[in-house]
């Protein structure tokens, strides 16, 4: 009878460690899982440090960020740093696992920033393209994120029905909103895989570099590269607003890309 209760104390203590745990595990689990995805939010304060770091490659500068805390890779579009240079970075989206085709490298985690933020507070080469004020930051995607214009871009206006020019569509944004386009342009810059889609920017001579017409943002799943000239099908939006910052004028959203 000893025996008997001894053993059956023994099996229920065990009972018990197992299920305490399964409820460490279970919350160990969890906050690996809300870590995760945590990882991959928009960044939404600046970041302050000194370049570790720095390499030019694909029209992106790649700088390691040393912190007070910690260090980390950030890109932004290519801007003269130097090493041990203290800069402040505007936010920007994570990647995790991005794998540069220049570097032939991975990243397990970096930064896609919009760009040095000057003392004024403003990001470095934007001239407030919406009409905001020098304190609004826009973050990567926005046209506060337009690559340099480039030089002796002269494409020819597609053909056929709903064609325009990228001048055209801006002009006409109002008109056009919610509809079916067809644009011809030079890809000046790519960036990939940001909200699940593939980040154009289309020119073809048009427009006004000041102002920001001569360049339009199109969001495809298509991934053409940097100097291709291709057409593009898809849909004109107006006054598009993403929120955290991913707000457009136009652009074209759902694009097919041909060359």
């Amino acid at each position: 009878m000893i025996k008997q209760v001894a053993i059956l104390s023994f099996i229920l203590m065990f009972a018990a460690a197992i299920s305490v745990n399964c409820v460490y595990a279970s919350q160990y689990s969890l906050s690996n899982e809300e870590e995760h995805t945590g990882s991959q939010a928009l960044s939404q304060e600046p970041h302050v440090g000194k370049v570790a770091e720095t390499m030019n490659s694909g029209g992106y500068t790649y700088i390691l960020l040393q912190t007070k805390t910690k260090m980390f890779w950030v890109a932004i579009a290519e801007t003269k740093v130097d090493l041990g240079q203290d800069v402040v970075l505007a936010p920007g989206m994570e990647m995790i696992d991005f794998h540069s085709k220049s570097l032939d490298r991975t990243f397990d985690s970096i930064i896609f920033s919009e760009g040095l933020i000057t003392q004024g507070g403003a990001v470095a080469g934007q001239g407030g393209a919406h009409g905001s004020t020098g304190s609004q930051q826009k973050t990567l995607g926005s046209k506060g994120a337009k690559p340099g214009d480039k030089e002796n871009i002269n494409v020819e206006k597609a053909t056929g029905e709903n064609a325009y020019t990228v001048a055209e569509l801006f002009e006409k944004r109002k008109e056009l909103d919610n509809q079916d386009i067809v644009l011809k342009g030079e890809v000046v810059k790519v960036t990939p895989q940001i909200m699940q889609k593939n980040w154009l920017h289309i020119q073809d001579g048009t427009g006004d570099p000041q102002t920001g017409t001569n360049d339009i943002v199109v969001t495809t799943m298509d991934l053409p590269s940097v100097g291709e000239i291709v057409t593009v099908k898809g849909v004109l939006f107006s006054d598009k607003d993403f929120g955290s910052g991913y707000r457009y004028d136009a652009i074209v959203e759902f694009g097919q890309v041909s060359k």
